[in-house]
């Protein structure tokens, strides 16, 4: 029989005490941004912080991951060094990287796992990660389940990949939009989110195109639409599926979002991935400890979302993209059947539940956002319908969609302390010549505690009496399973002797597992001589500082280029690379239709203020470049 696989869910963390939460709703890694070199720049987290997180996760053989995924400048290398010492000591189990400079650094023996940031979209480059001495690869979005699988092939190396979440249009790391119009780099953890922006499509004429969408699409793109914006990831259909094609770390992307979203989704898939462990428990086991309680029941409709595809996973479909809004539309909550001057009429949907005063929502009418917030409700006695008094009636039309964007009671509840982690305990009281030996065992570990107190006889069963102290478990991270007491013949003992004992077991065993955690940690891979073969990198390898460029080329690299952000205002390059495509958003791709598009191309992108970028397609890779503009 095969070796079971371990399965890991993998959340974000804001900040140390969201990822506590995401740890107690059933993560086992959570990653988390340090003081600085992260790629969310607004997401920073002391080194106490997250030694306090690492403590707590520990316990639950969980791992913190932490973040230090930007490109570095030479004036930052011995901070980064510095850092990732400290970083250690606090009891961090892996770094999440993009910068080569950290190979060629003394560090510690700290795992490094390569970010998505480093384009991990081939077999050929999950081979050198690992030989570069890499502990674990983070999947390029974009990647289809076959593609996936053959990767799996290529590399021992666990995968981790992306399960839910927002979307960068662009592949990560090879994204200078943000960088080019705003001096705020993506790879240094500043993108100022050029892809949410709004745009016109324009012809070679300079004409706005008019174009019709895929039928099963949304509306048709008009003027000042989202053109660049995804909705958002959610692969929770398909778990099972991705394990198979080899995935290993299933990660919820979100170190912006708040606690409750962290909470909810977290939850979610902790169910959907036991739900498929418990079937398929000879090939798959959990990769932590213990069992979980919600107080709400996960929803991933009521979380942050512009709507959701599992984008590209099982090839090109017509679902990528949400043109009519950035911003949350959340869950469907029903159809408008009435308009009035005050207030309107929804078709509820059930399986959304019913509208609660203060709700926010969202409808829309030809493909625009109308937000409004629901200042009372009056819902029929059959919950089938719901009037709504808004504080200012939107313009509404009868037969839209409404959405539900903010869900006060939810929130209200995920405001709350809403789950719990437990792992069995099991105690074994045993008499002694001097008194009792109080024993206590869990996954695995086990420790013994000495009860220094005389033999006294009971008139009654005592078993249950010390059942009921030792159960006495509180907000540990333990829930009694067995008991076994070993005495001769009925035995009294104190209930502050057992109290003090079972406390002192507690904490020695709760020492032990942590213990056990770092002793276990994993440590960084060799070097098994990684070699670019002769090959120029160009701007688009990032690399930004002369330890990485040195790196490159004691490695095989027979020319390295510098990182875009440090080469001058050029000739003209490419700042986007998508596999979102807009010809085949409106209905032009050649691979579908067997046709030219109709359009008169070179397209271009153009913003509000004039700015326009040319848009070039290369339907060999099904990819889309938006260059910067002509010179």
């Amino acid at each position: 029989m095969s070796e079971k696989q371990n399965i890991e869910l993998l959340a974000p963390a804001k900040t140390a005490d969201i990822g506590i939460e995401a740890i107690l709703h059933g993560a086992d890694a959570v990653y988390i941004g340090g003081p600085g070199f992260g790629a969310r720049a607004a997401a920073g987290n002391s080194v106490d912080d997250i030694r306090r997180l690492c403590h707590f996760a520990h316990l639950y053989d969980a791992r913190v991951y932490v973040t230090l995924n930007t490109i570095l400048y030479d004036d930052e290398i011995p901070a980064v060094e510095s850092l990732v010492r400290e970083l250690y000591d606090a009891g961090v189990d892996a770094l999440i990287t993009q910068d080569l400079a950290l190979l060629a650094l003394d560090l510690p023996p700290i795992a490094l796992h390569a970010s998505t940031q480093m384009d991990n979209c081939t077999p050929e480059r999950a081979r050198f990660l690992e030989a570069a001495g890499y502990s674990q690869i983070v999947l390029a979005r974009e990647l289809s389940l076959q593609q996936i699988a053959g990767i799996h092939t290529a590399t021992s190396l666990p995968l981790e990949a992306f399960v839910h979440g927002a979307l960068c249009v662009s592949y990560s790391g090879r994204c200078y939009a943000s960088e080019y119009c705003f001096s705020r780099s993506a790879n240094r953890g500043r993108c100022a989110q050029f892809c949410r922006l709004a745009f016109d499509l324009v012809d070679a004429d300079g004409r706005v195109v008019n174009a019709t969408e895929h039928k099963d699409s949304r509306p048709r793109p008009q003027q000042g639409r989202h053109l660049l914006s995804l909705r958002d990831m959610n692969r929770s259909a398909h778990l099972e599926a991705m394990m198979d094609a080899g995935v290993r770390s299933f990660k919820i992307e979100g170190r912006l979002k708040d606690v409750a979203y962290v909470k909810n989704v977290t939850a979610f898939y902790r169910r959907a991935i036991d739900e498929i462990l418990e079937r398929r428990s000879d090939d798959y086991q959990r990769a932590s400890a213990g069992v979980h309680t919600f107080a709400f029941e996960p929803a991933l409709a009521k979380s942050f979302n512009r709507g959701f595809t599992d984008y590209l996973l099982q090839g090109r479909t017509p679902d990528l993209w949400n043109f009519s809004t950035p911003k949350s539309i959340g869950e469907h909550v029903g159809t408008i059947s009435r308009v009035s001057a005050r207030s309107f009429t929804i078709t509820l949907n059930r399986e959304a539940g019913p509208l609660h005063n203060g709700d926010g929502c969202v409808s829309f009418i030809n493909g625009l956002p109308t937000g409004f917030r629901a200042n009372r409700v009056e819902s029929s006695a059959d919950g089938r319908y719901a009037e709504v008094f808004p504080l200012k009636m939107p313009t509404l039309q009868p037969g839209a969609p409404v959405y539900r964007n903010e869900d006060t009671q939810w929130e209200q509840i995920l405001s709350r302390p809403s789950a719990e982690r437990r792992m069995y305990l099991s105690f074994t009281l045993m008499e002694q010549e001097d008194g009792y030996l109080l024993r206590a065992e869990s996954e695995g570990e086990e420790v013994e505690v000495t009860i220094a107190a005389s033999h006294q006889p009971a008139e009654k069963p005592q078993t249950e009496v010390i059942r009921r102290q030792l159960q006495k478990l509180g907000n540990t991270a333990f829930v009694l399973r067995d008991l076994i007491v070993y005495t001769s013949g009925e035995r009294f003992v104190p209930a502050s002797l057992l109290s003090a004992a079972r406390r002192q077991a507690v904490e020695a065993l709760s020492d032990a597992l942590r213990v056990r955690h770092l002793v276990h940690r994993d440590v960084r891979r060799p070097s098994l001589a990684p070699n670019f073969n002769g090959r120029h990198l160009p701007f688009n390898a990032n690399i930004s500082n002369r330890l990485a460029r040195e790196w490159a080329l004691q490695h095989g690299a027979s020319q390295v280029d510098e990182a875009f952000e440090l080469q001058q205002p050029g000739r003209q390059s490419v700042i986007m690379t998508c596999r979102h495509c807009l010809r085949f958003a409106f209905g032009q791709c050649p691979k579908v239709t067997g046709t030219r598009p109709r359009w008169h191309e070179p397209l271009a992108l153009r913003l509000p203020d004039g700015r326009s970028f040319p848009l070039r397609f290369d339907c060999s890779r099904c990819e889309m470049q938006v260059l910067t503009p002509e010179r």
